[in-house]
């Protein structure tokens, strides 16, 4: 008797029971940008058009309640994946389902409205998504005004004053202007707009990354904390592995678009299967100086306008064969993992 799995190695059945728990389900998911030169340049140089596969057939599913966070290599496509889920990008293929509604066929109408309350997004530089000329209360109230949930006035002042609370800051910071803030305060205030409309998904996209260390912890701390009490679902990106081991409860490893390991934290940082997945982890400071073998990343990352055939970390990996070099691995479940490498399916690797 044969039996029927799924594009990622799963049993019908239990493709099933994800999809019924899974808030955001994403499938197959691309983006090509154009980045040719103008018209006349090409027909002068003679050069055709360049095309970037930023994001390359990505898939994932994060459960309610849960984080999945995305890491790699800077220009590996993480942020473009962010922008994506929440419509900021339209994807050039494969479909991003929030809570079982296609958010493409939903964004741009007028049902877009009610979907975006339900998902946000806190950016990267606190530095630059504050505008510099509105007060704290104009900043985090803008959400409620634009969504018609609360009528100026009192109200929205006490509800801009719960919000900043919940987030560590005074409510007689919203009559400041962000200039009159540290970084980390200026991010809280990101996360108190973010908060703002009681999403249930949130976009964080290295959201600590422009902080300093001890700041870092704080944003952190505030941000598991509101997971905790209001049942908030992450999509977390960064390169900081340290990071991503304090907050994630799924982590995703991308190369040039690709997700190449999916795995729970547990796992993927005791037992890494890919070896850039490896690679990476022994990049982080020894602190215990346990003396174990270590490889750093070796060579860069190749250019994304002509990516290496077959498996695009070849030139990279230690463990690379013709194989490797011609054929493209898919991304399958081998022994309970997500892994998209030939030496791992072949049991090449020790």
């Amino acid at each position: 008797m044969t039996t029927t799995t799924m594009a990622d190695g799963r049993a019908p059945a239990e493709a099933a029971t994800a999809a019924r728990t899974a808030l955001v389900e994403v499938r197959d998911l691309a983006k090509i940008f154009d980045v040719s030169p103008p018209w006349l340049n090409r027909v002068l140089e003679r050069k055709p058009r360049q095309f970037v596969h930023a994001v390359d057939g990505v898939s994932f599913e994060i459960p309610r309640g849960r984080t999945l966070a995305l890491v790699g290599e800077s220009g590996c496509g993480k942020s473009t994946v962010a922008r994506l889920l929440v419509g900021l990008y339209a994807p050039t293929r494969g479909e991003v389902h929030f809570d079982g509604v296609d958010t493409r066929k939903v964004l741009g109408t007028p049902q877009s409205r009610a979907l975006r309350r339900r998902m946000q997004m806190i950016f990267q530089d606190p530095y630059a998504s504050l505008n510099p000329r509105w007060p704290v209360l104009d900043i985090v109230g803008e959400p409620l005004r634009e969504h018609g949930l609360i009528d100026p006035g009192p109200a929205l002042r006490a509800r801009v004053g719960e919000l900043l609370r919940s987030v560590g800051l005074a409510e007689a910071d919203m009559t400041k202007f962000p200039h009159q803030f540290s970084g980390g305060q200026r991010q809280r205030i990101s996360i108190a707009r973010a908060l703002a409309t009681q999403p249930e998904f949130l976009v964080c996209d290295e959201p600590t990354s422009a902080l300093d260390v001890s700041v870092q912890a704080q944003v952190l701390n505030i941000m598991k904390d509101l997971q905790v009490r209001q049942g908030l679902t992450y999509l977390f990106i960064s390169h900081n592995l340290a990071v991503v081991r304090h907050v994630s409860d799924q982590v995703g490893v991308m190369y040039l678009g690709r997700l190449v390991e999916l795995a729970e934290k547990a796992t993927l940082f005791s037992a890494p299967r890919h070896p850039y997945t490896r690679m990476l982890l022994d990049a982080i400071p020894d602190i215990s100086m346990s003396g174990r073998a270590r490889t750093p990343v070796q060579g860069e990352v190749p250019n994304p306008l002509n990516p290496p055939s077959g498996c695009s970390f070849h030139p990279r990996c230690p463990h690379a064969n013709a194989r490797c070099k011609s054929e493209r691995p898919p991304l399958q479940r081998l022994k309970g993992v997500l892994v998209a490498c030939h030496a791992v399916e072949e049991g090449r690797l020790t």
